[in-house]
């Protein structure tokens, strides 16, 4: 019997710093998330950000907590329960951090006679600290407690034509009538060393090539797993679909962490930037977030606004994430429509 595991990235159970920590500990102590040795991680995480973070985080939490909890997990949640009511199997919901573990997710699967599982990572570029943690952590427990289970997974979608109709579609509907100067696709932060160490070609990707990033331009099989590529790309497809003139886009990357290089221009930086060079009015979309979450609502929606205010912009309009948006639920329950009928989908 087939079943689908959907996975997006967690959420603490509640706001409170308690709860907050034990996230964090968890996220931050996964080796692809700070790919430093165990005892520098455990230095630095435990004994550093542990005793610091939780208490600044729980605030930004409880900014944007909802009467029914995460915004990221009822917006999971809205996406499963309407896929579910396209597809004809078991659709079950997981997080790589938190409660609501991907063990328990394909725990639910097996209990209700499921042994082929689609999963799908909820990201559309593929990422060290994103998609591969989720994959590899999935492979661990299948052997560990499911080894007769079958599980093929949905690969990056960032390029692909109907996601970025998809994608085009939403960034029009919700900046139908506003009048923009500049729209900022801004989308989640790495080190650069992640890009380095997903170069499976060992030669090709050079992050710090900020201004002309040619190696993202050049075409490489490292594209397959080059985040920075990915994102570069999903900008120019969305731009040249929704016809956008040259200058009045631009890309950047947000929430870095610790003081090693990640990837540039900074978004914090640009907003900055855009108001101090006289940009009233402008618009942001998160491309690298499929369901609205701390990094959108509080750091984008709140703390960008203020930044964008302070430098004298005026209107600052943020583009929700895809969520539970019925093309894109028309678009996920349809791959997984074609992986029931061939177990693989063309993307």
């Amino acid at each position: 019997m087939k079943g689908v595991l959907l996975v997006n990235l967690g959420s603490p159970d509640s706001p409170d710093p308690k709860d907050v920590k034990k996230y964090l500990g968890e996220f931050l102590m996964d080796e692809r998330v700070i790919d430093v040795p165990l005892w520098a991680r455990t230095l630095l995480v435990k004994g550093i950000i542990l005793n610091t973070r939780p208490k600044a985080s729980a605030k930004a939490y409880q900014k944007i907590w909802w009467e029914e909890g995460s915004p990221l997990i009822v917006l999971s949640e809205r996406l499963q329960d309407k896929i579910q009511k396209q597809v004809e199997f078991p659709v079950a919901l997981a997080m790589r951090y938190g409660s609501m573990t991907i063990k328990k997710g394909l725990q639910e699967l097996v209990d209700k006679g499921v042994d082929e599982v689609f999963l799908i990572p909820l990201y559309p570029q593929f990422a060290m600290a994103t998609t591969e943690t989720i994959l590899v952590l999935a492979e661990d427990i299948r052997k560990a407690h499911f080894p007769k289970l079958n599980i093929s997974n949905l690969p990056a979608f960032y390029n692909v034509p109907e996601y970025i109709e998809v994608l085009s579609n939403s960034v029009a509907k919700h900046l139908e009538g506003k009048d923009y100067e500049h729209l900022l696709f801004s989308y989640h932060g790495v080190p650069e060393r992640h890009i380095r160490k997903s170069d499976i070609t060992k030669s090709h990707c050079k992050p710090s090539d900020q201004e002309n990033c040619l190696c993202c331009k050049t075409p490489s099989p490292a594209h397959e797993f080059c985040y920075k590529h990915q994102c570069l790309e999903v900008t120019r497809l969305v731009a040249e679909k929704l016809n956008l003139k040259a200058g009045t886009f631009s890309t950047s990357f947000q929430s870095r962490l610790g003081f090693d290089p990640w990837l540039q221009p900074y978004t914090d930086r640009t907003i900055e930037r855009l108001g101090k060079e006289g940009i009233k009015k402008m618009a942001i979309v998160t491309p690298a977030f499929v369901s609205d979450c701390l990094e959108t609502l509080e750091e984008i929606a709140m703390e960008g606004e203020e930044i964008f205010h302070e430098m004298g912009g005026k209107e600052f309009t943020t583009v929700p994430c895809l969520n539970d948006d019925q093309e894109f639920v028309d678009l996920l329950s349809g791959w997984i429509k074609e992986w029931a009928l061939s177990e693989t989908v063309t993307v």
